[in-house]
């Protein structure tokens, strides 16, 4: 159930107006970035060249923001480890571009590769939630659930009020078997936010992992009814695989 959104990597800012670039070098950025929403091939090609002729950083993160557009995500994701290793990034640019490395990875579906990103991420940033949340995520992926709720909870304990978190959570103690803990979580989310569309397609999955298919298909109608996003679209999915089942032949 915990699911990676697929987003584009971020432009960041320290590279919209380098340290002691010249402003050509800082024309080049901006109209690369601006060059990738129009076209991300030019943009990759032309990022390539500036790169070949001292782009340095810019001209790397701009290819790997092509890349990404491109949807070349194993290419961004290698670009960007490499660039968030240079000895010239200071720390906060470093796990963030270690946290994009790895949200590519993930997207380009390597969980392990994005698990290592990420740490590397939180090595820079340490108890950054958002990261935490990302690795959680990569650690869903490889089916880690012991080291997903590890991440979530350390990220829980900066803040208590997540709803997101605490339903990604239950997700991973339902998979440990965590059931009851699993079921607090949910129950905990929707009190922070009543009719949280993943808290209720989770509980609809509980439900129905129990047994009550008409309290499971409640949830996720619910859910579906709410038009938000990757939540309804699962809640919408769900019932069809329901509606699908076959039906208990009934006496004459």
């Amino acid at each position: 159930m915990m699911k990676r959104t697929c987003v584009q990597i971020a432009v960041i800012a320290a590279f919209a107006v380098p340290a002691g670039a010249a402003p050509l070098e800082i024309a080049n950025y901006s109209q690369c970035v601006a060059l990738v929403d129009r076209n991300a091939a030019a943009a990759e090609e032309s990022a390539r060249s500036w790169q070949t002729h001292g782009g340095g950083a810019a001209a790397m993160h701009c290819n790997a923001l092509a890349l990404s557009a491109l949807r070349r995500y194993a290419e961004a994701a290698r670009v960007l480890d490499a660039l968030a290793r240079n000895r010239d990034i200071d720390a906060a640019d470093r796990a963030q571009l270690f946290d994009q490395a790895g949200t590519a990875w993930m997207l380009a579906g390597q969980g392990g590769n994005a698990a290592q990103s990420f740490s590397e991420a939180l090595a820079a940033s340490p108890n950054d939630i958002a990261i935490l949340a990302d690795r959680a995520h990569a650690r869903a992926m490889l089916k880690d659930w012991k080291g997903a709720d590890t991440d979530l909870s350390a990220a829980l304990l900066q803040d208590q009020n997540r709803a997101d978190l605490l339903v990604l959570r239950a997700s991973a103690r339902w998979a440990l078997g965590r059931k009851e803990d699993a079921a607090t979580d949910i129950v905990r989310s929707l009190e922070l936010y009543p009719d949280y569309p993943p808290a209720l397609v989770e509980r609809g999955r509980m439900k129905y992992s129990a047994g009550d298919k008409a309290g499971a298909r409640k949830d996720w109608s619910k859910a579906a009814a709410s038009g938000q996003g990757e939540a309804a679209a699962a809640a919408k999915r769900y019932i069809a695989e329901l509606d699908a089942e076959p039906k208990p032949i009934t006496g004459q």
